[in-house]
């Protein structure tokens, strides 16, 4: 029986950075804990130019990230201050100053889906599926700033598929979207991972950085205030109700309120 409390961890191979989300009893769902590991390794790789690319990955292979441990909504008391905490982790990945890659095999759901979408290049297995299907288990929202994002990689009608429909979708429809850098089989993914963070490695880093770093405060422009529709969501009876049918096994009762 495996003992080890939800982690991620990291190692440093030469120029590349290894971090694995580490969680598998729970398909690698994110406790608080390992979101602040997450925002305190992120920091950390910025500050240091001899690091080159970074690989993310989920323990074993049934899921790269399957979204937040939910048990922590329970006692939720300030769920705007929760946004703003979540959105200050996806920003500081999203505007590393290195190229990085989601290595991924079976689920990349929730925050397994953003934390996707904020690495530059995406290598999945053939039989990933990705999502966020809030709209079925939780009832609860994604933030501006998450959404501006997904929708900016995604693009507007894919983001709605799986919002609004809670549809997972399959790797080889987003391979041909472009979302996907390339599927390949569990066998090869690692070969295929490699093989693109060794390339990007030896590339010119200072452009790499500007390239990316102004693309991603291109897509921040211009966020709108939703305040108030994250807080109808989140102080919604709705969203209680999601939170408690998940944990006790069940489907929601959904009543809109």
């Amino acid at each position: 029986m495996n003992t080890t409390p939800p982690c991620i961890d990291f190692q440093l191979d030469g120029p590349i950075a290894r971090i694995t989300f580490n969680n598998p009893a729970a398909r690698n769902a994110l406790t608080w804990p390992m979101y602040e590991e997450l925002k305190r390794i992120c920091d950390d790789l910025a500050s240091k130019p001899e690091i080159r690319v970074a690989i993310f990955r989920g323990a074993g292979d049934k899921a790269f990230v399957s979204g937040s441990d939910i048990q922590q909504f329970v006692d939720l008391q300030d769920n705007e201050a929760y946004e703003v905490a979540v959105d200050a982790i996806f920003h500081s990945l999203q505007h590393l100053p290195i190229p990085t890659i989601a290595l991924i095999e079976g689920l990349a759901v929730g925050s397994g889906l953003l934390i996707a979408t904020a690495c530059d290049f995406r290598i999945s297995t053939d039989d990933a599926r990705f999502g966020i299907p809030v709209a079925k288990t939780l009832g609860n929202c994604l933030s501006p700033s998450n959404l501006s994002w997904i929708a900016n990689h995604l693009g507007v009608p894919m983001v709605k598929r799986m919002l609004l429909t809670a549809e997972l979708i399959k790797a080889p429809e987003l391979l041909n979207s472009g979302y996907l850098y390339q599927t390949t089989t569990p066998e090869d993914i690692a070969e295929a991972t490699e093989s693109l963070a060794i390339k990007m490695a030896s590339l010119a880093p200072i452009t790499q950085k500007a390239s990316k770093v102004t693309l991603a405060r291109l897509m921040e422009s211009n966020l709108p205030d939703c305040t108030e529709l994250m807080r109808e969501t989140y102080n919604s009876v709705d969203f209680k109700e999601g939170v408690n049918a998940f944990l006790e096994g069940r489907s929601p009762k959904w009543i809109g309120k």
